[in-house]
């Protein structure tokens, strides 16, 4: 055991202490940071999504320079409207909390469903096309390996997340930055080696297009820019991810974020604008095995030589691990945005409590493990094909796009009245919201049969899922709450003369939760069989520091408060009825290891003692209800056994 625990902390890192103040600003992320390890994403999406738009082109490349512009615009307008989800809900959640408050819970349901998927996606798309980056530098005999590469480069990233989001990112860090670098240095020189060609090509552009419309017509035209606008959707995804984060920013939180935003939507404008046109200046044509953007920057180092020494193939092969290392990094974002997804869902009981739990880490580690599972599954099953997961993708992004700019529309109607710039944000929400709802549109409709409907099917599952948890939690929590009633009333005032407790007599040690009721009940029932057998009476009680707990302002303290409260309760009750009590507190974000740690520590006090606990039985058991509650009481009860101490664990029919 105590081997098990040296290699779990040379592989995760060494516990923190969440309720040191210095562990939030320690682990918190500066905006720079949080460009690396949220924008990644979108700056990612430049290495497929302007390929994905610039092919659906077809023959009509001319068209590449409306694509390039209108893709810009767009970046800046779904980042400048995602600005105001950073002021509304400075605690994070980004699209699921804005679907929610401001249109309806099931909205945030279908919005957190969504995301969800779009995240094991942004997962499962950049592992894929990083190593078709990488691979592409290699014969093709080699390419039958590159689902194991995927399969180990998951697991990485999974154990980097699970030692913490800081740790994670500052290892690829100088991928990031390498990557950056070397892409402006590209651009800028791919488009000055065509200098000549800049002034002729707006009229050529033009005098194309109008020659065009006379032999296809203009609807030809314009769907054939829509489709492709809608197939390069991948290219915008990314910019909800510093919304649904913003709780893990550094102080101040709002203009933190802003600052990511603005750095992000900066660099990706640049990319993917610049990409696309090296692809029109350099007239490049797809190549088997080979990415467009290998093609084009092959193209572009065809002539690099110095002193006859040809370093065309170094460069490329430079630039090409530096891609394919940015989409692993782009990866990361989907280990950060889907747990914090998660963590928000189940807050509100979509999802199993465990996704809020955090790890001596303070990571979502039940969040980390789904999601790396999750895309490891997509990517077997797609094979790693980017065009198939590009479509998932893009549809899933848009609807949480247009929900949430739904929702600022709705919001800032609400509030015309009380808030003097309402106009001028209502007209941005509404005009991202008519872009995002367009793409959305095109892209079920055209691509719904060529894998649409898989997104569409499983995040319906998801949905579904989700629904049935929540009634089950509902359910449980009515029962709860009539049991609790029952002990609503504050107890009497304590007796004049203190009871004190004799570490010789036996000592009933209780267990408790959240559930005053759940509590009550183990009390009284100890009283009924053991009567008058036992003379002390302590209760233990550990506040667990779950992501919503340590990430909101000022509710890690009023849950201390209520923990306390609450002991308080037990103590008083069993004083005001003449019983000598006690009470003992911890909080960490392991509740097992905290309660083992007070047992034993209460155990060699109160060395006369039986420990007491209660579990719900429901009558109902199945697979869904033993997912959905913890085993604390089976588990400490167990470890207990093994320390020699004895507990009773009172079952409590539900």
């Amino acid at each position: 055991m105590l081997q098990i625990g040296k290699i779990r902390t040379m592989l995760f890192g060494p516990a923190r202490n969440p309720l040191d103040p210095g562990t939030r600003q320690h682990i918190a992320l500066i905006a720079f940071f949080a460009w690396v390890g949220l924008g990644a994403d979108g700056l990612s999406s430049s290495c497929y999504g302007p390929e994905e738009a610039f092919l659906a082109l077809g023959q009509h490349t001319h068209l590449g320079l409306y694509l390039a512009l209108a893709t810009a615009l767009t970046v800046f307008i779904i980042s400048l409207a995602y600005n105001q989800v950073i002021e509304l809900f400075p605690s994070g959640g980004g699209g699921y909390k804005v679907a929610t408050q401001l249109i309806g819970p099931y909205a945030g349901l279908v919005s957190g469903a969504a995301l969800i998927v779009d995240y094991v996606l942004t997962i499962a798309i950049s592992i894929a096309s990083g190593a078709d980056a990488l691979f592409s530098l290699l014969p093709m005999s080699a390419h039958a390996y590159k689902s194991e590469v995927e399969i180990v480069l998951i697991t990485v990233l999974i154990v980097l997340n699970l030692r913490g989001m800081k740790e994670a990112i500052k290892f690829l860090l100088p991928i990031f930055i390498g990557f950056v670098l070397i892409h402006v240095f590209l651009i800028g020189y791919g488009i000055f080696q065509h200098i000549e060609r800049l002034p002729s090509l707006i009229p050529n552009t033009i005098h194309e297009t109008l020659d065009l419309s006379q032999h296809q017509g203009w609807i030809f035209v314009v769907s054939t820019l829509l489709l492709a606008y809608s197939q390069g959707g991948g290219t915008y995804t990314g910019l909800e991810a510093v919304s649904n984060n913003v709780n893990t920013l550094a102080e101040p939180r709002v203009a933190t974020g802003k600052w990511t935003m603005f750095y992000m939507a900066t660099s990706l404008a640049f990319m993917a604008g610049g990409i696309i046109m090296l692809y029109l200046l350099w007239q490049v044509s797809p190549v088997p095995g080979q990415t467009l953007n290998a093609v084009t920057f092959k193209a572009m180092f065809a002539n690099w030589q110095w002193h006859g020494m040809d370093f065309s193939g170094v460069f490329l092969t430079l630039t090409l691990v530096l891609e394919g290392g940015l989409l692993f990094v782009a990866a990361n974002t989907g280990f950060l945005g889907g747990p914090a997804v998660l963590s928000n869902m189940a807050a509100d009981q979509w999802v199993p409590h465990h996704f809020g739990y955090l790890s001596s880490r303070l990571v979502t580690k039940y969040g980390v493990v789904l999601m790396g599972a999750a895309a490891l599954a997509v990517l077997l099953w797609s094979k790693g094909s980017v065009a198939l997961l590009v479509v998932l993708y893009s549809i899933n992004v848009f609807l949480t796009f247009s929900l949430s700019l739904y929702g600022l529309c709705i919001h800032w109607w609400r509030n015309r009245r009380s808030h003097a710039r309402w106009l001028p944000r209502l007209l941005l929400s509404l005009l991202g919201l008519a872009v995002t709802a367009g793409i959305l549109s095109v892209l079920l409709v055209e691509k719904f049969g060529s894998g649409g409907w898989v997104t569409v099917f499983i995040t319906g599952v998801v949905v579904a899922l989700c629904l049935l948890i929540k009634r089950h939690y509902v359910e449980t929590a009515q029962q709860l709450r009539q049991v609790d009633a029952l002990f609503a009333t504050p107890v009497g005032a304590e007796p004049a003369q203190m009871l004190s407790l004799d570490p010789a007599l036996p000592t009933a040690i209780f267990m408790v939760g959240k559930s005053r009721g759940t509590g009550m009940h183990t009390l009284l029932w100890v009283q009924r069989m053991f009567p008058g057998h036992f003379k002390n009476f302590v209760f233990l009680s550990v506040g667990e520091v779950d992501s919503q707990s340590y990430g909101g302002e000022g509710v890690l303290e009023r849950m201390q408060h209520e923990v306390n409260t609450a002991l308080d309760y037990y103590v008083n009750f069993c004083r005001s009825h003449g019983l000598p009590a006690d009470a003992f507190v911890a909080f960490g974000t392991d509740t097992t290891a905290k309660l083992t740690e007070l047992a034993q520590e209460v155990a060699k006090k109160y060395p006369n003692n039986v420990f007491f606990a209660s579990k719900l039985i429901f009558i109902h058991d199945n697979w869904l209800t033993r997912i959905l509650h913890n085993q604390t009481a089976l588990t400490m009860q167990r470890r207990l056994h093994l320390m020699g101490l004895q507990m009773v664990i009172l079952p409590m029919k539900i």
